[in-house]
């Protein structure tokens, strides 16, 4: 579509949301002037997310990074002065050469990024070979959604496999388990919608009434971390009632008869509603209704697994459609995460092969200690920070910012705006947006493979990822071979498994977007078989056994539990949970006026009683703390949240927060009981009025 000088391009949405939406850019004279959604893309059809709809106030805000920039004055305070893209690049080449030749050698180097961008070529290959071509210490990328992956996986063989989205409309009973769907996959809610409407009951089973659960026709809300013991007492009314599909159990199953006496025997509903707070009614009409208005579905979310037992809940929870045959319906089963079904050829990508054997690993929760020289090998002397921003994001911030601060430590930080992260950088690079260069997307919300060429060129002197390293790997030396084109690139991540089969880059440069080879309204476990050792949906796992687990689902309570550590409670009388905030994604777009001006202040959500209780009203300032550190809020008597629960939406920065300090000055560094993740939501903390001086 091109009128004169105006041109219209596909797009796609870069950021870790499952909704990955086709975007139409319209630039004029080399602008970009309007953004919206695509209305022919099957998913997306023509909306955005409040954030993306506004996505060119960013592109174009007064405020991006725009050239390379050098510290001045003294690290956290963000004083620097401009340089040349030839002298950062140098520095930078410098100073890991000089790492790597010293006795601490390449390990001594860290990468630290997630997603910022999801896309194949900017998130995840350049920057993998660069660094293992270095041979710096390989980052564990386990922040937001590695333990309930891994638990899924027990149950089904597949952590990113599921129901078919498209299909959501014909389900009866919907269940949106610790997601708020309505905010983080708006194009999903509205399929759920379009159930509702042909008669389909939507549930929210959330510890906090989201605006999901708001808009839900039923909220059950039970205590924080304790959703594998809710869904256990589903499980033993199910069994108890005649409720099973023993068919599907004979065929599909493994382990179905010790799941059934262990949920009988331990997991009555008295017990449950012990646990949970969920009552014994509540409990039994879910069961009986998610049993029997099939299609049924369970759209799970990574919130409920950010807790010492959050592996273990997913697997529990991923159980429960094989022992109601869900999964024999269009749309029904569980969503978790559609990403497994995309057949890219990661390893060609990221070239694993390039880094040496036993190079050293580290959890990117852990960044505290790492920076603090706790963990095993040499200590962390240089890190380079993209797609990321720790200062802000990371668990037990107190800690991360004192290592952040060493002088010692040599920091790059490429960024597209002065984040947290930046003012402790030696060097900062800027960088593009989704607009300024080109990537190849998968999904973890659909089935579509999507182009984003760039629309516009790069402002200023912004270079993008891949730009980046191909530079580096340059100045260092490495085979250029192995930093090729990003059109090189993307044909190697195409040329894939069978998903993927004739889906080509000249058919997405006409196309934008191509839905991968996989049947209308996909059904992965219909016949009964899954991707795990045994064939089977495992209730039983005897891979689970011999990692150290229990090899039947369970009920592991969260590492800080009023019930289970009544002497820290008895301290931090709060179970705090910190959700997003609609307005931001993680800390993307909490700097932007209009969307901070639309969040608002930095507010704790309390119940009326536990507000009364300490003689706190509304809008009050207080002080949120535990030993790890404190940050101030609001007080929002918003009847959101049960007593003994406190809920701060975030992330809101630390230099734009009042006492420079967010809600992750309270968050623990402590892992989940699977793949490493993190445990955001396992928090206890205490609250008090604050007095300012």
């Amino acid at each position: 579509m091109t009128t004169a000088a105006r041109t219209v391009t596909k797009s796609v949405c870069h950021l870790d949301c499952p909704d990955t939406c086709s975007m139409l850019v319209t630039v004029d004279g080399g602008v970009a002037v309007d953004l919206r959604g695509d209305s022919e893309h099957p998913f997306t059809r023509g909306f955005l997310c409040q954030k993306m709809a506004r996505y060119l106030d960013r592109v174009y805000s007064p405020e991006r990074l725009l050239h390379p920039l050098r510290r001045v004055g003294p690290k956290g305070e963000g004083q620097f002065e401009r340089i040349s893209w030839e002298d950062a690049l140098g520095e930078i080449a410098g100073r890991f050469a000089e790492i790597a030749r010293s006795a601490d050698g390449p390990q001594a180097i860290l990468p630290y990024s997630f997603y910022g961008t999801m896309g194949k070529l900017q998130a995840s290959s350049l920057d993998r070979r660069f660094f293992h071509k270095l041979g710096a210490t390989i980052l564990d990328r386990t922040i937001c959604s590695t333990a309930g992956t891994k638990g899924y996986e027990y149950t089904l063989g597949q952590g990113r496999l599921g129901a078919d989205p498209m299909a959501v409309p014909d389900c009866r009973f919907i269940v949106n388990w610790g997601s708020n769907t309505a905010n983080t996959n708006s194009h999903l809610w509205s399929l759920m919608i379009q159930a509702r409407q042909k008669g389909a009951t939507i549930v929210t089973v959330d510890p906090y009434r989201s605006p999901t659960a708001e808009r839900s026709d039923w909220h059950i809300q039970p205590r924080p971390g304790t959703d594998a013991a809710l869904a256990l007492g589903i499980m033993h009314v199910i069994w108890r009632d005649g409720l099973q599909d023993d068919d599907f159990l004979e065929r599909g199953t493994v382990g179905a008869g010790e799941l059934r006496t262990r949920v009988l025997t331990e997991y009555d509903p008295e017990r449950v509603a012990a646990i949970t707070g969920v009552e014994r009614s509540t409990l039994e009409s879910l069961a009986h209704r998610l049993a029997r208005e099939q299609p049924s579905l369970i759209r799970l979310n990574y919130g409920l697994q950010r807790h010492g037992g959050g592996g273990m809940a997913v697997r529990t929870i991923a159980c429960l459609p094989a022992l109601i045959g869900s999964w024999r319906h269009p749309g029904g089963g569980t969503i978790l995460s559609t990403s497994g079904a995309y057949d890219f050829d990661a390893n060609r990508l990221t070239r694993p092969d390039l880094s040496p054997s036993g190079t050293r690993i580290i959890n990117m929760n852990q960044l505290a200690e790492a920076l603090a020289g706790e963990l095993p090998g040499p200590p962390v002397r240089a890190l380079y920070v993209y797609n990321c921003n720790p200062a802000a994001v990371a668990p037990n911030q107190a800690r991360v910012a004192k290592g952040l601060l060493r002088d010692d430590l040599f920091t790059v930080v490429h960024e597209q705006f002065p984040t947290d992260t930046v003012d402790y950088a030696d060097i900062v690079l800027p960088a593009t947006t989704q607009l300024e260069h080109v990537d190849l997307h998968g999904s973890y919300g659909h089935h579509f493979v999507m182009l984003n060429p760039p629309a516009i060129a790069p402002r200023g002197e912004c270079r993008s990822n891949n730009d980046v390293f191909r530079a580096l790997a340059a100045r260092l030396e490495f085979p250029a071979e192995q930093f090729p084109d990003d059109e090189t690139l993307m044909r190697q991540a195409l040329d894939g498994g069978p998903s993927l089969q004739g889906i080509t880059l000249e058919r997405l440069e006409v196309e934008g977007s191509i839905r991968l080879n996989l049947p209308e309204h996909h059904l992965p476990f219909a016949d009964g078989r899954f991707p795990t050792p045994s064939g089977k949906c495992e209730f039983y796992s005897e891979r689970m056994k011999r990692d150290g687990f229990d090899p039947l689902p369970t009920y592991l309570p969260p590492h800080e539990d009023p019930q289970t550590r009544p002497a820290l409670a008895a301290r931090y009388p709060f179970q705090l949970l910190s959700p997003p905030r609609p307005q931001f994604l993680n800390s993307t777009f909490a700097n932007d006026p209009r969307h901070r001006a639309l969040a608002g202040e930095p507010t704790i959500e309390l119940s009326l009683a536990d507000a009364e209780s300490l003689g706190l009203v509304e809008g009050q300032w207080v002080e949120v703390y535990n030993d790890r550190g404190q940050f101030r809020s609001r007080v929002a008597l918003t009847g959101k949240v049960r007593p003994g629960v406190a809920v701060a939406t975030g992330i809101h920065w630390n230099k734009l927060s009042p006492g420079r300090t967010n809600v992750n000055s309270t968050t623990s560094t402590a892992l989940a009981d699977m793949g490493g993740g993190a445990t955001f939501f396992d928090n206890l903390v205490a609250i008090r009025p604050f007095v300012d001086g």
